[in-house]
């Protein structure tokens, strides 16, 4: 591979997958806020009040954070990938531009009426600002989403005659069938980072003995959300994505089963390691026919391996990608069992008293991002080689005059620069979550009534 195509590579995979750690969270706390500012609503209940305001705060954080780590994305297709960009820029620009003008503003300016609006609205406009926010939130995911469904399978275009995608059909380009479902399978990713923090940090308080009322409305919400939205991605969402995977990209469902030789009754590999060199899995663990069954609903069905497909149109990395998908979908599993155990201990009364769970819970916050960073991983290797499947080659979409050393020089101010975002970002939400949901005073009724005496 080009010395520069790899850096502008790496540049791209490294802004992209920094940024997106932020808007999962906002994406996934916009509805877990809105569904406490209904419960206080409904109930003119305070402390679920404070809960959602507490959650915005952590929100707002985020969205800061994410706006400034994604702006150098959109100059990236300027940058970076000039070639693509006037290639393709006649459809995704559609996309990308409605997410900066509508989606970004509505998001941005009724978070400010929410955080700083509380006083000056009546309940029911405070909760509908709460609302405007998720919507922004979800629109603007949608937005993005649309842009790589576009780029993984291309509709609603035409070649104009200096070669250059244009745009044919606006509907067909937004409702592309990919998209939707691309959409649902990235949301309700988000919702499990979302809820996964949430009850993490409620564990913390009742762990640790602080605001146990607000920490009890955590745990609770986080964990219903969580089980809910961890058997959304398996299904519907993530069995609709993956037979769009294996309708259009046949290939890259190959390499991310690791499958080297077509058959009927093809297993699903548990475990194992891709032996590129000999073309198998060394140490497999498998389920015999379970993947023919997954693809095509029936135990003998045929299978296509990487051997029905010529080997430049191989992904370029199968290891890699074989590992990403696995890491996505064994993390997912353990969700499933993780919030399922909870749920059940939630039932029965007992799960705020059994610290075993709920340090498992605290602990557990960072799975979601490796999850999530997984799948997109799986996403965007799997692609390859192609930029616009089928239609342009990543080879081909790069700048050209920008050399990988002027691409190192910047990729490496990128890191020490989002370094410190991060550290300050870790610095903010920390100083938060110490501070409580309703301040200092309400940490423990106990050490309050202690501190009286």
């Amino acid at each position: 591979m080009d010395s520069a195509l790899l850096i502008h590579r790496l540049h791209f995979a490294f802004t992209a997958t920094f940024h997106y750690l932020f808007p999962q969270l906002t994406m996934g706390l916009a509805l877990l806020i809105v569904v406490l500012k209904t419960i206080a609503l409904r109930r003119n209940d305070k402390v679920y009040n404070d809960a959602a305001r507490f959650w915005a705060k952590i929100f707002g954080i985020n969205f800061v954070l994410g706006v400034v780590t994604g702006i150098p994305m959109e100059f990236q297709f300027g940058t970076n990938w000039s070639v693509f960009s006037r290639y393709a820029g006649g459809v995704i620009g559609q996309t990308l531009a409605m997410e900066g003008m509508f989606a970004f503003f509505l998001e941005s300016s009724f978070l400010g009426l929410f955080l700083f609006g509380e006083k000056r609205l009546s309940p029911r406009a405070h909760w509908l600002s709460a609302v405007a926010v998720c919507v922004g939130a979800w629109v603007s995911g949608y937005f993005i989403i649309a842009t790589d469904a576009f780029m993984q399978y291309p509709v609603g275009y035409y070649k104009a005659a200096d070669g250059s995608l244009q745009l044919a059909s606006f509907w067909k380009f937004v409702l592309n069938r990919w998209a939707l479902w691309q959409y649902a399978h990235n949301m309700s990713g988000a919702v499990v980072t979302g809820a996964f923090v949430m009850t993490a940090v409620g564990a913390f308080y009742l762990l640790s003995g602080k605001w146990i009322e607000h920490g009890r409305i955590y745990v609770k919400v986080g964990v219903i959300a969580g089980c809910i939205f961890s058997i959304l991605q398996v299904f519907p969402t993530g069995d609709k994505q993956g037979k769009l995977v294996s309708d259009y990209q046949p290939v890259t469902l190959a390499a991310m089963e690791g499958l080297f030789r077509g058959q009927s009754e093809a297993p699903l590999l548990i475990l194992g390691q891709p032996n590129e060199e000999r073309g198998k899995i060394d140490n497999p663990l498998e389920v015999p026919g379970m993947l023919s069954m997954l693809t095509y609903r029936r135990w003998n069905a045929q299978v296509r391996g990487l051997d029905a497909f010529p080997k430049e149109d191989w992904p370029g990395n199968i290891p890699l990608l074989y590992y990403s998908y696995h890491i996505m979908v064994g993390l997912g599993t353990f969700f499933i069992a993780v919030m399922g155990i909870a749920l059940l201990l939630l039932w029965s009364g007992r799960l705020y008293s059994a610290r075993w769970m709920l340090w498992i819970l605290m602990l557990s916050a960072p799975f979601p991002y490796i999850a999530n960073t997984a799948g997109w991983m799986t996403a965007e290797l799997g692609r390859q080689p192609w930029l616009v499947y089928g239609l342009m080659r990543t080879e081909e979409g790069y700048s050209k005059v920008v050399s990988a050393g002027n691409g190192m020089f910047t990729l490496l101010g990128f890191m020490g620069m989002y370094m410190v975002l991060g550290i300050l970002g870790l610095f903010l939400i920390r100083r938060e979550i110490e501070h409580g949901p309703a301040g200092p005073e309400a940490a423990s009724p106990f050490l309050a009534a202690t501190e009286a005496k």
